[in-house]
């Protein structure tokens, strides 16, 4: 083999094997997203958890007992979104805990959402934030939050050391 030949041949392979690596190890980031939004229109907090859909497949046979099936049965949808409301708090400023009603859950391509609410309360002046789902699980979870209100965006990162953090406005 040419000398030519042989290059390409470790190029090819080279590129085949990060085409293959790229998505295992993509894979592996435990992580979620979440977006903690003040809706002045509506009047709520809107908090919109983004967890990948293959995350929460794996989570939910080691959380609950039988099986389930997250893309067929809305049913399996709504636990696994009242697990996820049940790891997640906001608290204000002189400690109440803001009472977050569940709206729903969907399937959006390779992502689960899980949809709460609440009033904004009057004279908020700063909320703590706690993010411990799918912890439980994987100790190597990462829980993202940004919180928007007005044009102001705050972003929390919730990992092994971060268990709360709080948000002044």
């Amino acid at each position: 083999m040419s000398r030519r030949r042989q290059q390409l041949a470790r190029a090819v392979l080279a590129a085949t094997l990060m085409l293959l690596v790229g998505p295992l190890s993509a894979h592996q980031l435990k992580e979620s997203m979440t977006r903690v939004l003040f809706n002045a229109r509506s009047g709520n907090i809107e908090v919109m958890h983004r967890f990948l859909l293959h995350d929460a497949e794996h989570a939910t046979s080691k959380l609950f007992p039988g099986e389930a099936d997250l893309l067929k049965n809305a049913a399996d949808r709504d636990r696994f979104g009242q697990y996820a409301r049940e790891r997640f708090s906001l608290v204000d400023q002189d400690g109440r805990a803001l009472d977050l009603s569940p709206v729903g859950t969907e399937i959006d391509g390779a992502y689960l959402w899980v949809y709460s609410e609440t009033p904004i309360p009057k004279a908020l002046t700063a909320i703590t934030i706690s993010h411990e789902a799918l912890r439980d699980v994987w100790p190597e979870q990462v829980n993202r939050v940004n919180v928007e209100r007005g044009e102001t965006v705050q972003s929390a990162t919730f990992d092994k050391s971060q268990r709360a953090t709080t948000i002044l406005f």
